[in-house]
Protein backbone atom coordinates (compact mmCIF):
# COMPACT_ATOMS: atom_id res chain seq x y z
CA UNK A 1 0.00 0.00 0.00
CA UNK A 2 1.64 2.94 -1.14
CA UNK A 3 1.59 5.94 1.46
CA UNK A 4 -0.42 9.59 1.06
CA UNK A 5 1.22 12.59 -0.43
CA UNK A 6 2.05 14.90 2.12
CA UNK A 7 0.22 18.56 2.17
CA UNK A 8 2.25 21.42 1.09
CA UNK A 9 2.59 24.29 3.19
CA UNK A 10 0.13 26.23 0.90
CA UNK A 11 -2.77 23.83 2.06
CA UNK A 12 -1.23 23.53 5.68
CA UNK A 13 -1.95 27.60 5.68
CA UNK A 14 -5.34 27.27 4.47
CA UNK A 15 -6.65 24.47 6.80
CA UNK A 16 -5.15 26.20 9.58
CA UNK A 17 -7.08 29.70 8.74
CA UNK A 18 -10.22 27.60 7.87
CA UNK A 19 -10.15 26.39 11.65
CA UNK A 20 -9.20 29.25 13.21
CA UNK A 21 -12.20 31.20 11.74
CA UNK A 22 -14.52 27.94 13.08
CA UNK A 23 -13.05 28.79 16.65
CA UNK A 24 -14.30 32.75 16.31
CA UNK A 25 -17.43 31.94 15.44
CA UNK A 26 -18.00 29.17 17.97
CA UNK A 27 -16.37 31.81 20.66
CA UNK A 28 -18.70 34.56 19.76
CA UNK A 29 -21.72 32.24 19.88
CA UNK A 30 -20.77 31.19 23.38
CA UNK A 31 -20.08 34.54 24.49
CA UNK A 32 -23.69 35.35 22.46
CA UNK A 33 -25.58 32.44 24.84
CA UNK A 34 -23.60 33.71 28.10
CA UNK A 35 -25.07 37.35 27.92
CA UNK A 36 -28.65 36.46 26.59
CA UNK A 37 -28.07 37.60 23.04
CA UNK A 38 -29.31 34.18 21.96
CA UNK A 39 -33.25 32.98 23.02
CA UNK A 40 -32.88 29.98 20.97
CA UNK A 41 -30.81 28.00 18.24
CA UNK A 42 -31.97 26.25 14.76
CA UNK A 43 -29.82 23.18 14.27
CA UNK A 44 -30.01 21.65 10.98
CA UNK A 45 -30.67 17.94 10.80
CA UNK A 46 -32.22 15.41 9.22
CA UNK A 47 -35.59 16.43 8.82
CA UNK A 48 -34.50 19.98 8.47
CA UNK A 49 -33.75 23.17 11.02
CA UNK A 50 -34.58 22.11 14.18
CA UNK A 51 -35.36 25.21 17.24
CA UNK A 52 -33.57 24.97 20.53
CA UNK A 53 -34.35 27.72 22.90
CA UNK A 54 -31.79 28.52 25.60
CA UNK A 55 -32.92 29.06 29.38
CA UNK A 56 -31.18 32.50 29.97
CA UNK A 57 -30.09 33.74 33.67
CA UNK A 58 -33.71 36.28 33.16
CA UNK A 59 -35.89 33.56 32.93
CA UNK A 60 -36.89 34.01 36.27
CA UNK A 61 -38.12 37.34 35.82
CA UNK A 62 -39.79 36.62 32.97
CA UNK A 63 -41.70 34.05 34.43
CA UNK A 64 -42.38 36.46 38.02
CA UNK A 65 -43.71 39.04 35.72
CA UNK A 66 -46.32 36.38 33.71
CA UNK A 67 -47.20 35.06 36.88
CA UNK A 68 -47.31 38.76 39.04
CA UNK A 69 -51.60 39.97 39.58
CA UNK A 70 -50.63 43.03 38.16
CA UNK A 71 -50.27 44.30 34.44
CA UNK A 72 -46.98 44.31 33.24
CA UNK A 73 -46.16 46.43 29.70
CA UNK A 74 -43.38 47.68 27.83
CA UNK A 75 -43.98 50.89 25.68
CA UNK A 76 -42.09 52.15 22.55
CA UNK A 77 -41.34 55.93 22.47
CA UNK A 78 -44.72 56.13 20.11
CA UNK A 79 -46.28 54.36 23.03
CA UNK A 80 -46.81 51.44 20.76
CA UNK A 81 -47.32 48.05 23.42
CA UNK A 82 -44.08 46.32 22.71
CA UNK A 83 -44.87 43.54 25.32
CA UNK A 84 -47.67 42.83 27.95
CA UNK A 85 -48.19 39.66 30.29
CA UNK A 86 -51.32 37.73 30.58
CA UNK A 87 -52.35 39.34 33.66
CA UNK A 88 -53.36 42.77 32.01
CA UNK A 89 -54.80 41.25 28.93
CA UNK A 90 -56.96 39.52 31.32
CA UNK A 91 -57.97 43.23 33.30
CA UNK A 92 -58.52 44.41 29.85
CA UNK A 93 -60.67 41.62 28.46
CA UNK A 94 -58.28 41.02 25.68
CA UNK A 95 -56.17 39.06 23.86
CA UNK A 96 -52.56 39.28 24.24
CA UNK A 97 -52.08 39.27 20.30
CA UNK A 98 -55.12 42.40 20.50
CA UNK A 99 -52.93 43.92 23.10
CA UNK A 100 -49.10 43.96 21.72
CA UNK A 101 -47.74 45.69 18.79
CA UNK A 102 -51.25 48.15 19.77
CA UNK A 103 -51.20 51.77 20.62
CA UNK A 104 -52.13 51.87 24.59
CA UNK A 105 -54.05 54.93 24.48
CA UNK A 106 -56.96 53.18 22.52
CA UNK A 107 -57.63 51.73 26.23
CA UNK A 108 -57.22 55.28 27.73
CA UNK A 109 -60.91 57.08 27.47
CA UNK A 110 -60.98 60.54 25.65
CA UNK A 111 -61.32 62.74 28.88
CA UNK A 112 -58.12 61.20 30.45
CA UNK A 113 -55.73 61.47 26.99
CA UNK A 114 -54.03 64.81 28.28
CA UNK A 115 -53.78 62.99 31.75
CA UNK A 116 -52.25 59.99 29.67
CA UNK A 117 -49.99 61.89 27.58
CA UNK A 118 -48.59 64.00 30.84
CA UNK A 119 -48.17 60.60 32.71
CA UNK A 120 -46.25 59.42 29.60
CA UNK A 121 -44.11 62.89 29.41
CA UNK A 122 -43.15 62.30 33.05
CA UNK A 123 -42.36 58.71 33.03
CA UNK A 124 -39.74 59.17 29.74
CA UNK A 125 -38.19 61.86 31.85
CA UNK A 126 -37.78 59.17 34.74
CA UNK A 127 -40.51 58.04 36.92
CA UNK A 128 -43.92 58.74 37.43
CA UNK A 129 -47.19 57.59 38.85
CA UNK A 130 -50.79 58.52 38.51
CA UNK A 131 -54.67 56.70 38.45
CA UNK A 132 -57.23 56.99 35.87
CA UNK A 133 -59.80 54.42 34.03
CA UNK A 134 -59.15 52.17 31.48
CA UNK A 135 -61.23 50.92 28.89
CA UNK A 136 -61.97 47.03 28.74
CA UNK A 137 -63.25 45.38 25.51
CA UNK A 138 -66.81 45.29 27.09
CA UNK A 139 -66.59 49.27 27.35
CA UNK A 140 -66.87 49.16 30.94
CA UNK A 141 -64.27 51.81 32.83
CA UNK A 142 -62.13 49.85 35.46
CA UNK A 143 -60.15 52.05 37.36
CA UNK A 144 -55.80 51.51 37.14
CA UNK A 145 -52.80 52.50 39.14
CA UNK A 146 -49.68 53.34 36.75
CA UNK A 147 -46.18 53.34 37.64
CA UNK A 148 -43.84 53.93 34.92
CA UNK A 149 -39.56 53.61 34.67
CA UNK A 150 -37.23 53.86 31.45
CA UNK A 151 -35.44 50.72 31.11
CA UNK A 152 -32.79 50.07 28.16
CA UNK A 153 -32.73 46.67 26.16
CA UNK A 154 -30.12 46.35 23.64
CA UNK A 155 -28.99 49.84 24.24
CA UNK A 156 -32.92 50.77 23.39
CA UNK A 157 -34.85 52.44 25.67
CA UNK A 158 -38.49 51.51 26.71
CA UNK A 159 -41.08 52.74 28.99
CA UNK A 160 -41.63 49.71 31.51
CA UNK A 161 -45.47 50.04 33.05
CA UNK A 162 -46.83 48.34 35.98
CA UNK A 163 -50.80 48.58 35.74
CA UNK A 164 -52.75 47.40 39.19
CA UNK A 165 -56.55 47.37 39.58
CA UNK A 166 -57.81 49.41 42.05
CA UNK A 167 -61.25 48.05 42.04
CA UNK A 168 -60.32 45.11 44.31
CA UNK A 169 -58.49 47.58 46.88
CA UNK A 170 -61.42 49.86 47.39
CA UNK A 171 -63.48 47.50 47.81
CA UNK A 172 -61.39 46.66 50.32
CA UNK A 173 -61.27 49.93 51.64
CA UNK A 174 -64.83 50.10 51.78
CA UNK A 175 -65.19 46.84 53.74
CA UNK A 176 -62.39 48.32 55.68
CA UNK A 177 -64.64 51.76 56.07
CA UNK A 178 -67.73 49.45 57.34
CA UNK A 179 -65.62 47.47 59.87
CA UNK A 180 -64.25 50.72 61.11
CA UNK A 181 -67.61 52.23 61.72
CA UNK A 182 -68.83 48.93 63.03
CA UNK A 183 -66.09 48.88 65.55
CA UNK A 184 -66.94 52.53 66.38
CA UNK A 185 -70.20 51.70 66.68
CA UNK A 186 -69.45 49.05 69.27
CA UNK A 187 -66.69 51.19 70.77
CA UNK A 188 -69.70 54.08 71.41
CA UNK A 189 -72.15 51.52 72.60
CA UNK A 190 -69.55 50.38 75.17
CA UNK A 191 -68.48 53.54 76.03
CA UNK A 192 -72.38 54.62 76.92
CA UNK A 193 -72.83 51.53 78.54
CA UNK A 194 -69.75 52.36 80.81
CA UNK A 195 -71.72 55.86 81.37
CA UNK A 196 -74.66 54.38 82.16
CA UNK A 197 -73.04 52.16 84.94
CA UNK A 198 -70.49 54.75 85.94
CA UNK A 199 -73.71 56.92 86.30
CA UNK A 200 -75.59 54.56 88.06
CA UNK A 201 -73.08 53.78 90.61
CA UNK A 202 -72.73 57.93 91.24
CA UNK A 203 -76.50 58.24 91.35
CA UNK A 204 -76.21 55.51 94.44
CA UNK A 205 -73.33 57.22 95.63
CA UNK A 206 -74.97 60.35 95.59
CA UNK A 207 -77.37 59.30 96.91
CA UNK A 208 -76.59 58.07 99.91
CA UNK A 209 -74.05 60.94 100.27
CA UNK A 210 -77.10 63.17 100.01
CA UNK A 211 -79.10 60.93 102.65
CA UNK A 212 -75.91 61.20 105.03
CA UNK A 213 -75.80 65.22 104.01
CA UNK A 214 -79.92 65.71 104.43
CA UNK A 215 -79.45 63.44 107.94
CA UNK A 216 -76.49 66.36 109.20
CA UNK A 217 -78.48 69.10 108.46
CA UNK A 218 -80.61 71.11 111.17
CA UNK A 219 -83.75 71.44 108.94
CA UNK A 220 -86.15 69.31 107.85
CA UNK A 221 -85.52 67.45 104.86
CA UNK A 222 -87.40 65.16 101.98
CA UNK A 223 -87.34 63.73 98.76
CA UNK A 224 -90.23 62.59 96.14
CA UNK A 225 -90.19 60.94 93.30
CA UNK A 226 -91.20 63.20 89.82
CA UNK A 227 -94.45 62.82 90.11
CA UNK A 228 -94.61 63.80 94.20
CA UNK A 229 -94.74 60.18 95.59
CA UNK A 230 -92.52 60.65 98.76
CA UNK A 231 -89.40 58.94 99.13
CA UNK A 232 -87.08 59.87 101.74
CA UNK A 233 -87.80 62.06 105.07
CA UNK A 234 -84.97 62.92 107.45
CA UNK A 235 -84.75 62.40 111.46
CA UNK A 236 -85.49 66.20 111.73
CA UNK A 237 -89.04 65.79 110.47
CA UNK A 238 -89.92 62.97 112.80
CA UNK A 239 -88.84 64.71 115.95
CA UNK A 240 -90.99 67.48 114.54
CA UNK A 241 -93.94 65.49 114.71
CA UNK A 242 -93.50 63.84 117.38
CA UNK A 243 -93.40 60.00 115.74
CA UNK A 244 -90.68 57.64 115.21
CA UNK A 245 -90.52 56.09 111.53
CA UNK A 246 -92.91 53.63 110.28
CA UNK A 247 -94.92 54.77 113.90
CA UNK A 248 -98.65 55.29 113.60
CA UNK A 249 -100.40 55.68 110.21
CA UNK A 250 -99.06 56.98 107.29
CA UNK A 251 -101.01 59.16 106.75
CA UNK A 252 -100.47 61.22 109.65
CA UNK A 253 -96.73 61.64 108.62
CA UNK A 254 -97.73 63.15 105.70
CA UNK A 255 -96.69 67.40 105.19
CA UNK A 256 -100.37 67.71 103.20
CA UNK A 257 -101.78 66.41 105.94
CA UNK A 258 -100.31 68.93 108.80
CA UNK A 259 -100.94 72.32 106.50
CA UNK A 260 -102.62 74.97 108.57
CA UNK A 261 -106.21 75.58 107.10
CA UNK A 262 -105.57 79.07 106.19
CA UNK A 263 -102.40 77.87 103.74
CA UNK A 264 -103.29 74.32 102.99
CA UNK A 265 -105.07 75.90 99.09
CA UNK A 266 -102.07 78.07 97.95
CA UNK A 267 -99.33 76.08 99.19
CA UNK A 268 -100.83 72.95 97.88
CA UNK A 269 -101.64 74.72 94.29
CA UNK A 270 -98.41 76.28 94.77
CA UNK A 271 -96.62 72.96 95.02
CA UNK A 272 -98.80 71.36 91.98
CA UNK A 273 -97.50 74.54 89.71
CA UNK A 274 -94.11 72.90 90.30
CA UNK A 275 -94.81 69.36 90.10
CA UNK A 276 -96.51 70.08 86.45
CA UNK A 277 -93.95 73.07 85.30
CA UNK A 278 -90.40 71.81 86.86
CA UNK A 279 -90.18 75.68 88.65
CA UNK A 280 -88.65 75.75 91.75
CA UNK A 281 -90.57 75.55 94.69
CA UNK A 282 -90.97 77.88 97.60
CA UNK A 283 -93.59 79.04 100.16
CA UNK A 284 -94.11 80.12 103.34
CA UNK A 285 -96.91 78.04 105.82
CA UNK A 286 -97.51 76.58 108.87
CA UNK A 287 -97.20 73.09 109.49
CA UNK A 288 -98.75 71.74 112.72
CA UNK A 289 -96.21 70.07 115.58
CA UNK A 290 -96.57 66.84 117.37
CA UNK A 291 -98.01 68.77 120.19
CA UNK A 292 -100.61 70.04 117.93
CA UNK A 293 -99.16 73.79 117.79
CA UNK A 294 -98.24 75.75 113.99
CA UNK A 295 -95.15 76.63 113.13
CA UNK A 296 -93.98 79.04 110.17
CA UNK A 297 -92.32 76.87 107.73
CA UNK A 298 -90.48 77.95 104.99
CA UNK A 299 -90.65 75.48 102.24
CA UNK A 300 -88.00 75.13 99.23
CA UNK A 301 -87.60 72.03 96.47
CA UNK A 302 -85.78 71.94 93.70
CA UNK A 303 -86.03 68.88 90.98
CA UNK A 304 -82.72 67.09 90.23
CA UNK A 305 -82.46 66.16 86.54
CA UNK A 306 -80.23 63.92 84.69
CA UNK A 307 -78.03 64.28 81.49
CA UNK A 308 -80.97 64.40 79.35
CA UNK A 309 -82.58 67.29 81.64
CA UNK A 310 -85.64 64.79 82.81
CA UNK A 311 -86.64 65.81 86.34
CA UNK A 312 -85.09 62.51 88.71
CA UNK A 313 -86.55 63.75 91.86
CA UNK A 314 -87.51 66.69 94.13
CA UNK A 315 -85.11 67.98 96.70
CA UNK A 316 -86.71 69.74 99.83
CA UNK A 317 -86.22 71.39 103.01
CA UNK A 318 -88.68 73.17 105.58
CA UNK A 319 -86.99 75.69 107.59
CA UNK A 320 -88.21 76.59 110.77
CA UNK A 321 -88.85 80.50 110.54
CA UNK A 322 -91.29 81.00 113.23
CA UNK A 323 -89.17 83.65 115.67
CA UNK A 324 -88.53 85.22 112.81
CA UNK A 325 -92.00 85.40 111.31
CA UNK A 326 -93.53 86.55 114.56
CA UNK A 327 -90.17 89.70 114.19
CA UNK A 328 -91.47 90.77 110.89
CA UNK A 329 -95.02 91.06 112.34
CA UNK A 330 -93.84 92.77 115.23
CA UNK A 331 -91.70 94.83 112.61
CA UNK A 332 -94.75 95.29 110.34
CA UNK A 333 -96.61 96.72 113.51
CA UNK A 334 -94.11 98.68 114.80
CA UNK A 335 -93.95 100.67 111.17
CA UNK A 336 -97.87 100.92 111.57
CA UNK A 337 -98.02 102.67 114.49
CA UNK A 338 -94.86 104.88 113.28
CA UNK A 339 -96.93 105.91 110.15
CA UNK A 340 -99.49 106.71 112.59
CA UNK A 341 -96.90 108.84 114.67
CA UNK A 342 -95.65 110.86 111.57
CA UNK A 343 -99.41 111.14 110.36
CA UNK A 344 -100.05 112.91 113.62
CA UNK A 345 -96.92 114.93 114.14
CA UNK A 346 -97.79 116.20 110.61
CA UNK A 347 -100.90 117.05 111.58
CA UNK A 348 -99.45 118.55 114.53
CA UNK A 349 -96.43 120.25 112.72
CA UNK A 350 -99.04 121.59 110.18
CA UNK A 351 -101.47 122.84 113.30
CA UNK A 352 -98.24 124.68 114.57
CA UNK A 353 -97.55 126.61 111.69
CA UNK A 354 -101.03 127.84 111.19
CA UNK A 355 -100.72 128.53 114.90
CA UNK A 356 -97.33 130.30 114.41
CA UNK A 357 -98.40 131.86 111.12
CA UNK A 358 -102.32 133.10 112.70
CA UNK A 359 -99.97 134.75 116.54
CA UNK A 360 -97.50 136.52 114.59
CA UNK A 361 -100.23 138.32 112.38
CA UNK A 362 -102.87 138.50 115.10
CA UNK A 363 -99.91 139.96 117.39
CA UNK A 364 -98.19 142.45 114.94
CA UNK A 365 -101.22 144.80 115.31
CA UNK A 366 -101.32 144.84 119.35
CA UNK A 367 -97.82 145.40 119.56
CA UNK A 368 -98.30 148.27 116.66
CA UNK A 369 -100.78 150.01 118.92
CA UNK A 370 -98.62 149.95 122.01
CA UNK A 371 -95.64 151.12 119.96
CA UNK A 372 -98.25 154.18 118.56
CA UNK A 373 -99.63 154.77 122.16
CA UNK A 374 -95.72 155.01 123.32
CA UNK A 375 -95.09 157.34 120.90
CA UNK A 376 -98.28 158.98 121.65
CA UNK A 377 -97.66 159.72 125.39
CA UNK A 378 -93.89 160.79 124.84
CA UNK A 379 -95.55 163.12 122.61
CA UNK A 380 -98.06 164.30 125.64
CA UNK A 381 -94.96 164.41 128.53
CA UNK A 382 -93.49 167.28 128.98
CA UNK A 383 -89.55 167.10 128.07
CA UNK A 384 -88.27 167.24 130.62
CA UNK A 385 -90.38 164.87 132.56
CA UNK A 386 -90.10 162.24 129.66
CA UNK A 387 -85.90 162.48 130.27
CA UNK A 388 -85.41 162.00 133.82
CA UNK A 389 -86.25 159.78 136.79
CA UNK A 390 -87.81 158.22 136.77
CA UNK A 391 -89.90 158.26 133.88
CA UNK A 392 -87.08 158.29 131.73
CA UNK A 393 -85.69 154.66 132.10
CA UNK A 394 -89.39 153.03 132.09
CA UNK A 395 -89.99 154.64 128.96
CA UNK A 396 -86.68 152.53 127.73
CA UNK A 397 -87.66 149.54 128.86
CA UNK A 398 -91.22 149.75 127.70
CA UNK A 399 -89.55 150.66 124.05
CA UNK A 400 -86.55 147.86 124.43
CA UNK A 401 -89.74 144.97 125.48
CA UNK A 402 -91.89 146.28 122.30
CA UNK A 403 -88.43 145.88 120.04
CA UNK A 404 -88.20 142.34 121.40
CA UNK A 405 -91.65 141.20 120.75
CA UNK A 406 -91.35 142.69 117.32
CA UNK A 407 -88.03 140.96 116.71
CA UNK A 408 -89.90 137.97 118.42
CA UNK A 409 -92.67 137.58 115.89
CA UNK A 410 -90.46 138.34 112.86
CA UNK A 411 -88.28 135.35 113.86
CA UNK A 412 -91.64 132.94 114.51
CA UNK A 413 -92.16 134.16 111.03
CA UNK A 414 -89.14 133.32 109.78
CA UNK A 415 -89.57 129.98 111.15
CA UNK A 416 -93.16 129.24 109.81
CA UNK A 417 -91.49 129.88 106.37
CA UNK A 418 -88.21 127.90 107.13
CA UNK A 419 -90.75 124.67 108.03
CA UNK A 420 -91.78 124.80 104.74
CA UNK A 421 -88.63 124.74 102.36
CA UNK A 422 -87.94 121.54 101.89
CA UNK A 423 -86.70 120.81 98.41
CA UNK A 424 -85.66 123.89 97.06
CA UNK A 425 -83.79 124.12 94.08
CA UNK A 426 -80.00 124.44 94.68
CA UNK A 427 -77.57 125.74 92.80
CA UNK A 428 -73.34 126.27 92.87
CA UNK A 429 -72.65 129.48 95.01
CA UNK A 430 -69.53 131.10 95.68
CA UNK A 431 -68.37 130.40 99.19
CA UNK A 432 -65.55 133.12 98.96
CA UNK A 433 -67.70 135.64 98.08
CA UNK A 434 -70.63 134.67 100.35
CA UNK A 435 -67.79 134.65 103.26
CA UNK A 436 -66.30 138.34 102.32
CA UNK A 437 -69.94 139.85 102.14
CA UNK A 438 -70.74 138.75 105.58
CA UNK A 439 -67.40 140.09 106.93
CA UNK A 440 -68.24 143.17 105.39
CA UNK A 441 -71.37 143.23 108.07
CA UNK A 442 -69.80 142.68 110.80
CA UNK A 443 -66.57 144.52 110.13
CA UNK A 444 -67.75 146.76 113.09
CA UNK A 445 -67.53 144.00 115.74
CA UNK A 446 -64.35 142.50 114.26
CA UNK A 447 -62.83 145.73 114.44
CA UNK A 448 -64.67 146.22 118.12
CA UNK A 449 -63.54 142.57 119.85
CA UNK A 450 -59.58 142.73 117.82
CA UNK A 451 -60.67 139.39 116.69
CA UNK A 452 -58.50 137.42 114.30
CA UNK A 453 -60.38 135.79 111.32
CA UNK A 454 -58.86 133.29 109.22
CA UNK A 455 -60.38 131.70 105.68
CA UNK A 456 -59.34 129.08 103.43
CA UNK A 457 -62.07 127.99 101.36
CA UNK A 458 -59.52 127.42 97.95
CA UNK A 459 -60.39 123.05 98.54
CA UNK A 460 -64.12 123.76 98.18
CA UNK A 461 -64.66 127.12 96.01
CA UNK A 462 -68.16 126.70 95.46
CA UNK A 463 -71.47 125.20 97.41
CA UNK A 464 -74.63 123.70 96.12
CA UNK A 465 -77.30 125.11 98.38
CA UNK A 466 -79.51 128.23 98.53
CA UNK A 467 -77.47 131.52 97.90
CA UNK A 468 -79.81 133.06 101.03
CA UNK A 469 -79.82 130.52 103.10
CA UNK A 470 -75.59 130.14 102.80
CA UNK A 471 -75.46 133.94 103.80
CA UNK A 472 -77.41 133.00 106.91
CA UNK A 473 -75.67 130.07 107.86
CA UNK A 474 -72.08 131.79 107.20
CA UNK A 475 -73.40 135.28 109.36
CA UNK A 476 -75.03 132.70 112.56
CA UNK A 477 -71.94 130.98 112.85
CA UNK A 478 -68.94 133.90 112.73
CA UNK A 479 -71.66 136.55 114.60
CA UNK A 480 -71.70 133.61 117.62
CA UNK A 481 -68.16 132.96 117.25
CA UNK A 482 -67.21 136.82 117.97
CA UNK A 483 -70.08 136.94 120.43
CA UNK A 484 -69.33 134.35 122.42
CA UNK A 485 -65.78 135.58 122.70
CA UNK A 486 -63.29 134.82 126.25
CA UNK A 487 -63.07 137.38 127.58
CA UNK A 488 -59.45 136.66 128.93
CA UNK A 489 -57.54 136.32 125.04
CA UNK A 490 -57.98 137.74 121.68
CA UNK A 491 -60.46 135.84 119.55
CA UNK A 492 -59.74 133.49 117.09
CA UNK A 493 -61.88 132.44 114.30
CA UNK A 494 -61.00 129.99 111.46
CA UNK A 495 -63.25 129.78 109.07
CA UNK A 496 -62.38 126.52 106.55
CA UNK A 497 -64.12 124.52 103.54
CA UNK A 498 -62.78 120.68 102.14
CA UNK A 499 -64.24 118.08 100.29
CA UNK A 500 -64.76 115.18 102.27
CA UNK A 501 -66.99 111.97 100.36
CA UNK A 502 -69.68 113.16 98.73
CA UNK A 503 -69.97 116.68 101.00
CA UNK A 504 -68.37 119.61 101.03
CA UNK A 505 -67.68 120.47 104.83
CA UNK A 506 -67.79 124.03 106.06
CA UNK A 507 -65.42 124.38 109.63
CA UNK A 508 -65.73 126.91 111.71
CA UNK A 509 -63.65 127.10 115.13
CA UNK A 510 -63.12 129.76 117.28
CA UNK A 511 -61.07 129.67 121.07
CA UNK A 512 -64.21 131.19 122.81
CA UNK A 513 -65.87 130.51 125.37
CA UNK A 514 -66.92 126.58 124.96
CA UNK A 515 -69.97 124.61 126.36
CA UNK A 516 -70.57 121.83 128.61
CA UNK A 517 -71.45 118.26 127.38
CA UNK A 518 -75.29 118.99 128.78
CA UNK A 519 -75.67 122.04 127.02
CA UNK A 520 -74.37 120.77 123.68
CA UNK A 521 -77.30 118.31 123.47
CA UNK A 522 -79.73 121.62 123.60
CA UNK A 523 -77.65 124.18 121.42
CA UNK A 524 -79.96 123.90 118.36
CA UNK A 525 -83.35 123.86 120.23
CA UNK A 526 -85.64 126.86 119.68
CA UNK A 527 -84.88 129.38 121.90
CA UNK A 528 -82.13 127.75 123.55
CA UNK A 529 -80.05 130.69 124.93
CA UNK A 530 -76.43 129.54 127.43
CA UNK A 531 -74.84 133.05 128.12
CA UNK A 532 -77.36 135.90 129.18
CA UNK A 533 -74.44 138.48 128.79
CA UNK A 534 -74.80 138.43 124.92
CA UNK A 535 -78.37 139.98 123.85
CA UNK A 536 -79.67 137.06 121.20
CA UNK A 537 -83.33 135.48 120.58
CA UNK A 538 -82.00 131.98 121.22
CA UNK A 539 -83.19 130.68 117.45
CA UNK A 540 -79.88 131.24 115.50
CA UNK A 541 -78.48 127.70 115.25
CA UNK A 542 -82.45 126.41 115.00
CA UNK A 543 -82.66 127.79 112.26
CA UNK A 544 -78.94 127.14 110.62
CA UNK A 545 -80.12 123.25 111.46
CA UNK A 546 -83.15 123.34 109.36
CA UNK A 547 -81.94 125.08 106.48
CA UNK A 548 -78.73 122.68 106.06
CA UNK A 549 -81.56 119.62 106.76
CA UNK A 550 -83.75 120.85 104.57
CA UNK A 551 -81.19 120.86 101.66
CA UNK A 552 -80.01 117.25 102.73
CA UNK A 553 -76.90 117.86 105.22
CA UNK A 554 -76.33 118.13 108.88
CA UNK A 555 -74.45 119.61 111.38
CA UNK A 556 -72.58 119.20 114.36
CA UNK A 557 -70.61 120.65 116.89
CA UNK A 558 -67.62 119.68 119.20
CA UNK A 559 -66.96 122.33 122.11
CA UNK A 560 -65.46 122.16 125.44
CA UNK A 561 -66.02 124.34 127.86
CA UNK A 562 -63.28 127.47 128.30
CA UNK A 563 -61.80 126.14 125.13
CA UNK A 564 -63.67 126.63 122.50
CA UNK A 565 -66.34 125.46 119.63
CA UNK A 566 -65.74 123.57 116.31
CA UNK A 567 -68.89 123.86 114.13
CA UNK A 568 -69.43 121.36 111.06
CA UNK A 569 -71.75 122.04 108.16
CA UNK A 570 -71.90 119.07 105.40
CA UNK A 571 -73.21 120.24 102.66
CA UNK A 572 -74.23 117.62 99.70
CA UNK A 573 -72.81 117.82 96.47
Amino acid sequence: MSEAPLPTAAELARANEELRYQLEEAHDLIHAIRTGAVDALAVQGTEGPRIFTLQGADQGYRTLIEQMNEGALLLSEDATVLYCNACLAGLLECDLSEVMGSAFETFVPLAFQEYWAGLLLKGWEGKSKGELPLQTRSGALVPFSVSMNVLSFNETPTLAVIVTDLSARREITAIRAQVAEQNALLDRTNAELKREEAARLAGERAAAEASRMLEGISQIAWTVSPTGANTYRNRRWYDYIGQAPGEGPGIGRAWRERLHPDDAAATLARWDESLRTGAPYEVECRLRDGAGGYRWMLGRAQPSRNEQGEIVQWIGTYTDIHEHKLALERIDQGQRELRDNNDQLTRVNVDLDNFIYTASHDLKAPISNIEGLLDALLAELPPEASQHEPVQPILALMHDSVNRFKRTIEQLTDVSKLQKEHGLPTEPVDLAAVVRNVRLDLEPLIQSSGAQLEVDVDAAPNVMFSEKNLRSVVFNLLSNALKYRAPDRVPQVRLRARPEGDAVVLEVQDNGLGLDAANKQKLFGMFQRFHDHVEGSGIGLYMVKKMVENAGGRITVKSELGQGSTFLVYFSR
